[in-house]
C-alpha cells in the first residue's frame, strides 16, 4: 500500500525529536520515516518538505495532532494559573529562575497545517488525538495520500475504520510520549499493545500497525504473528545518532535510568511518557492540577530550558518506551538491519516449527 520495503514505520516525533536525517535514513533503509510537524507553522511544513525530498525519493510520513488544544477559548482563568505557579515553584526555584508569567492564548492551527498537507501530498499523513473531517480524509483520497490514525482504545479503532482512515495505528500504553487517546481520557485508555492489537484485529478490516513496546525483532515478529501487517518503532529510533534528542536524552534511554518511566501530565499538560524523574516522583500531577495542553508545556518551557543549561536532568521530562532497557543500536543503518534480519529469523524458525508439527500430526 505505502510503497515500502520493510513494514516498519518510525514513530514521528514532534518537538524536534525528530530531524531530516532520521526520516530519510529510515526510508532509504526501506523503512518509512516520519516527522512530528504539529508544533510547526504552514510554511515551515513546507521548508521541511523541500529538505526530505532532497534528502530521499522514498516514501515518509507527516504527522499532525488532530486536537491541537484542551483550552477554553485558547486561555485559563488568572485563579487557575496562580494555582499551578504555587505547585511549580518549588522547581522553579531549584532552577533559580523565576515563575513565567501566563501564557499568552493558544490559537489553533491544525486546518492550516492539513492544507499544506494537501498541497505537498506525502505519501503518508498520520495523525493522532481525533479523526479529520470527511472531506479532509475525501482529499487526501483524492490526491493518493494514504492515511494513518492512532488508537488507543478498540472503540477509537472503529471511528477511525468508520471514517475511512487507510491505516490504523495501535497505540499502547507501553510507548513512549504522548497518550494519543480522543473518545475517553488517556487514563482509562492504557491497553497494552498486544492485546489491543489482537482487539482492533477483530473488529476492522484496514490494516493495523502495532505500537508501543517493540524495538526489536521479537518485537516485530510477536506483532506480526498477532495478525499486525506493520509496527511503528519509536524510542529505539529516538536513541540513535540521527534523531534530534539531546545527547543526555540518549545517554539515558541506552543506560540505568531507562528502566523506570513514569506516565504524567506535568510537562506539557496531556498524559505522556518519559523516564522518571524528581518531578514525576514528588508530583504525580493530574489534569486538574496543569495547565490545559498546550499552555502547560509553554509554562515549563523555562524550567525545561534552564534544567538543561545547568544539567539538572531529574528537572528534564526525557521521553521514552518501557522497551528501552533492550535498546543497543546508535544508528539507523545497524538498528533496521538488525531488525530485518532478527524478525525473518524468528519467522522462519516458526514456520519450521510449525512444519515439523504438522508433519508429527
Amino acid at each position: 500500500m505505502i510503497g515500502i520495503e520493510y513494514p516498519i514505520m518510525q514513530g514521528p516525533f514532534g518537538g524536534n525529536f525528530s530531524s531530516v536525517d532520521l526520516v530519510a535514513a529510515v526510508s532509504n533503509a526501506g523503512g518509512l520515516g516520519g516527522y512530528g510537524a504539529y508544533t510547526l507553522s504552514p510554511q515551515e511544513i513546507v521548508e521541511l518538505d523541500k529538505k526530505l525530498k532532497t534528502s530521499t525519493n522514498k516514501p515518509y510520513n507527516l504527522n499532525l495532532w488532530v486536537s491541537d488544544h484542551d483550552t477554553v477559548n485558547g486561555t485559563v482563568s488568572d485563579e487557575q494559573f496562580e494555582q499551578v505557579k504555587k505547585l511549580f515553584k518549588p522547581y522553579f526555584d531549584e532552577a533559580g529562575i523565576p515563575l513565567p508569567d501566563k501564557p499568552a492564548p493558544f490559537v489553533p492551527r491544525f486546518e492550516n497545517q492539513v492544507q499544506v498537507i494537501l498541497d505537498i501530498q506525502p505519501r503518508v499523513f498520520s495523525f493522532v488525538f481525533g479523526v479529520p473531517s470527511k472531506e479532509i480524509l475525501e482529499q487526501c483520497r483524492k490526491v493518493g495520500i494514504i492515511t494513518a490514525g492512532g488508537a488507543t482504545t478498540i472503540d477509537e479503532a472503529l471511528a477511525l475504520e468508520a471514517a475511512g482512515v487507510d491505516i490504523i495505528i495501535a497505540s499502547g500504553c507501553e510507548a513512549g510520549g504522548h497518550r494519543p487517546s480522543f473518545l475517553d481520557s488517556a487514563e482509562q485508555s492504557l491497553t497494552g499493545t498486544f492485546v489491543l492489537v489482537q482487539l482492533i484485529k477483530e473488529k476492522v478490516k484496514c490494516p493495523v500497525v502495532a505500537a508501543g513496546g517493540i524495538a526489536n525483532g521479537r518485537g516485530v515478529a510477536a506483532a506480526l504473528t498477532l495478525g499486525a501487517e506493520g509496527v511503528q518503532i519509536g524510542t529505539a529510533f529516538l536513541a540513535t545518532e540521527e534523531s534530534g534528542a539531546l545527547p543526555e536524552h540518549k545517554k539515558m534511554l541506552l543506560s540505568n535510568p531507562g528502566k523506570y518511566t513514569a506516565l504524567s501530565r506535568a510537562f506539557t499538560g496531556r498524559l505522556g511518557r518519559g523516564i522518571a524523574n524528581k518531578i514525576t516522583s514528588e508530583m504525580p500531577a493530574t489534569e486538574k492540577q496543569v495547565l490545559p495542553f498546550p499552555l502547560q508545556g509553554n509554562f515549563m518551557s523555562t524550567l525545561r530550558a534552564a534544567a538543561v543549561d545547568q544539567k539538572k536532568w531529574d528537572l528534564v521530562f526525557f521521553w521514552s518506551g518501557q522497551i528501552a532497557p533492550v535498546l543497543t543500536h546508535k544508528k539507523v543503518a545497524t538498528l533496521m538491519q538488525s531488525l530485518v534480519e532478527e524478525t525473518n529469523s524468528i519467522l522462519h524458525q516458526e514456520s519450521n516449527n510449525v512444519m515439523n508439527l504438522n508433519i508429527a500430526n
